[in-house]
């Protein structure tokens, strides 16, 4: 660590008002994303953005991608919805390169808020709820999809953020 004095990570900030405590971690989850995309994608250029940094890796177009767009995904579950013909053509476009740094971040922003949004609705005694992922409907509950919701992002995150640090040399 440099000798600047680092902010704590969002889940070290304190609650946050008004969001149920089990909830809480996907939003620390995306402030996380919103922070760490900021800290090292800033300035990539649109080539950068879309280049695979080896053969069977994703670019960090599609990870950003990914990002917003399975968390959109996820939480239509959670909120007990299907999956609408419109979500299932962006996720086959996810790898599709063309989107700006900008464009890529603005879509993830919107998709981040508005799964916060829907997250505040969640009262304490839906969490342990069932609720049915995809087509075969496999049996979660409302707490399974939230985990899943946090860690998933994060871990695409991680890839994110690798890669960025792989195409700027």
């Amino acid at each position: 660590m440099s000798g600047r004095l680092m902010s704590p990570e969002p889940w070290m900030r304190g609650a946050l008002e008004g969001v149920e405590p089990l909830v809480q971690p996907v939003f620390f989850s995306f402030q996380q994303v919103r922070e760490d995309v900021e800290r090292h994608a800033s300035g990539l250029s649109a080539e950068q953005v879309w280049r695979k940094p080896g053969d069977n890796l994703a670019p960090l177009g599609f990870h950003l991608r990914h990002i917003g767009g399975s968390v959109e995904r996820l939480t239509t579950y959670l909120m007990e919805r299907e999956i609408t013909p419109e979500q299932i053509v962006a996720l086959k476009a996810e790898a599709t390169p063309g989107a700006s740094l900008d464009e890529l971040t603005a879509d993830l922003h919107a998709s981040l808020g508005a799964c916060e949004a829907e997250l505040r609705t969640i009262a304490p005694e839906q969490i342990h709820e069932p609720r049915f992922i995809g087509r075969k409907r496999l049996p979660t509950t409302v707490l399974g999809l939230l985990v899943h919701i946090a860690e998933h992002t994060q871990r695409h995150l991680g890839q994110a953020i690798t890669t960025a640090k792989l195409v700027r040399g």
